[in-house]
């Protein structure tokens, strides 16, 4: 759980506890080429910063895919 409350001094280690219990176990387990899609900016730097993988915004995504 990031946002303010996951990088809050008072929060972070709570926030990393949460993360790790699962949403750091199944990013890790996920396919190297699969798609993973945050739209927080926080969500997308504690991924990073806690499974090395890398996160996207959904407004990416669709630019990928759409053929506008």
């Amino acid at each position: 759980m990031a946002g303010a409350f996951g990088y809050a001094p008072d929060t972070i280690d709570v926030s990393i506890k949460m993360a790790q219990l699962d949403l750091f176990p199944a990013l890790e387990a996920a396919p190297i080429d699969a798609v993973i899609v945050a739209d927080g900016t926080s969500c997308r730097h504690q991924i990073a910063e806690g499974t090395q993988r890398q996160a996207m915004h959904v407004a990416r995504l669709l630019d990928m895919v759409l053929d506008v």
